[in-house]
């Protein structure tokens, strides 16, 4: 089989593996322009996936019951899934992907990790690409600037944008999108672990306002309260997903020959509080029903009332 319409990108089938927060932002976009859209996520088979169905529905997605149903429908996939689950999921399209069918890596993962993925899915007849999102996609949903690698970088690039992204090529050698996406990473995510830390622990001293006005007068740009709030929400809720790519990223600091203290670290720090939001700390256990404080100090005293129990 060969992808139906490899030169109109509005008339692709678009298949999404991973149906989690960037998968259903890019389905609904996708779907306001009337591109076909499917997808397929391993969350469909257990207690979550009555909310993927509904949300689905709600938009016109039709869901696939597997990897290889979803590749062998689809002209153009995209990989959104945690970053462990990378290889794993090229592996999983191997034997069904179209002939000729994109398939673009979405995931946060080591230059490795994507050149293996990419020789199992260009092995199979497919056309893969690495994404690399620069920055929280919330905030731009499929506008989010991304990077693309790789040899059919520059060919795929026009044609993402005419489905609304806002994509360009950065290099046709594989790795070099991953890389930027992963050294970037450990500025922002351990950007994350340590105002968690050094917030937690300013406000058991009793010294949050002293050492915020501190950070605002070295560096004045930042609003450290908003700030603040808005790196304890999102750890808060993703930290799983974070502490998996941070691992991709001291992985990408090991290929350099450097030790990765600082991401290992980061990674710690982020798996933690997922651990503590799995337990119910910051809301009702097994459910991503969190407070959202608009105020960090909220989620700071659970943490810290939670250390005293200790």
């Amino acid at each position: 089989m060969t992808a139906s319409n490899p030169n109109s990108s509005n008339q692709w089938h678009v298949g999404l593996i991973g149906y989690g927060e960037v998968g259903r932002i890019l389905a609904e976009d996708l779907r306001k322009d009337g591109v076909r859209v499917s997808a397929y996520d391993i969350k469909l088979s257990d207690d979550r996936g009555y909310q993927l169905r509904e949300h689905a529905d709600s938009i016109g997605v039709t869901l696939a019951g597997s990897h290889a149903e979803l590749a062998s429908q689809a002209d153009f996939i995209v990989s959104a899934v945690t970053a462990s689950q990378d290889v794993a999921v090229a592996q999983a399209c191997v034997g069904a992907i179209k002939k000729g069918a994109w398939f673009l890596d979405f995931n946060s993962a080591s230059p490795g990790a994507k050149q293996r993925a990419a020789a199992l899915i260009d092995g199979a007849g497919g056309r893969y690409v690495e994404g690399a999102v620069m920055t929280s996609v919330p905030p731009y949903r499929i506008k989010v600037p991304l990077l693309l690698g790789g040899a059919g970088a520059r060919e795929l690039a026009p044609l993402l944008n005419d489905l609304g992204f806002a994509a360009k090529p950065a290099s046709d050698k594989l790795g070099v999108a991953s890389a930027t996406k992963m050294c970037r990473s450990i500025m922002i995510k351990g950007m994350e672990a340590m105002v968690i830390e050094a917030f937690t622990t300013a406000r058991a001293y009793g010294v949050e306002d002293a050492v915020l006005a501190s950070l605002k007068e070295t560096f004045p740009g930042i609003d450290w309260e908003k700030q603040g709030a808005y790196f304890f929400q999102r750890v808060i809720e993703h930290g799983r997903r974070r502490a998996e790519e941070v691992r991709e990223v001291a992985e990408t600091v090991r290929d350099a020959g450097l030790t990765p203290w600082s991401a290992e670290g980061t990674a710690e720090r982020q798996a933690w509080v997922a651990d503590l939001a799995d337990e119910g700390l910051f809301g009702v256990k097994g459910t991503k029903e969190f407070a959202r404080s608009v105020d960090w100090r909220t989620e700071a005293d659970r943490i810290l009332a939670h250390a005293k129990k200790k």
